[in-house]
């Protein structure tokens, strides 16, 4: 990692803001999405993996200190995104015919590990909008880790989209001389 200017740390506080922002509306308004990615990944775009993964870390330890007791647990979750996004962003998996097969390789490590997380440490039910359709499954005949995984699957997907389609679009919208800027 290089030294890191006053513009980078900006940068990454607004991304953190961001990610909190984001998770708080879709925990609030009990989303089927979490949106709690979205500053990771701009700041895997903006400044590269390692910075995506330190943004998603202390995402988590903003949220799990201030609203959401779960959000710690899932770090491992936003450091594996912050460093995928950044390295399918610039190996160029994230644009053009590349880009429905760059949001499967995004989300698939990352709902493996959240399922995990999720069945096993909190039996398929946190604070998200989800876990109703967790249970619905489960209740339905399906084994519990398989019932995450399903709705999991679908419902990051859909986060991964919305979180990669944005972040490319507020990142085109950036003034070309600050996109310079920030390159590391």
């Amino acid at each position: 990692m290089r030294r890191l200017s006053v513009r980078h740390l900006a940068v990454l506080g607004i991304c953190v803001a961001l990610n909190y922002v984001g998770a708080t509306l879709a925990l609030f308004l009990r989303l089927p999405v979490y949106l709690d990615a979205l500053g990771t990944v701009l700041a895997s775009f903006l400044l590269g993996p390692v910075y995506g993964a330190c943004t998603g870390t202390a995402s988590a330890l903003l949220s799990f200190a201030v609203s959401d007791p779960y959000a710690l647990y899932y770090a491992p979750v936003q450091i594996l995104l912050g460093f995928l996004a950044g390295i399918l962003y610039r190996s160029g998996w994230l644009k053009g015919m590349k880009f429905p097969a760059g949001i499967l390789f995004l989300t698939l490590p990352g709902t493996a590990v959240s399922s995990l997380i999720t069945a096993y440490l909190f039996g398929g039910i946190t604070s998200s909008g989800s876990s109703l359709l967790v249970q619905l499954l489960h209740h339905g005949g399906m084994n519990l880790t398989a019932s995450v995984f399903v709705v999991q699957i679908l419902t990051d997907g859909l986060d991964r989209l919305i979180l990669v389609s944005s972040m490319l679009a507020l990142q085109r919208a950036l003034p070309a001389g600050l996109r310079r800027q920030l390159s590391l």
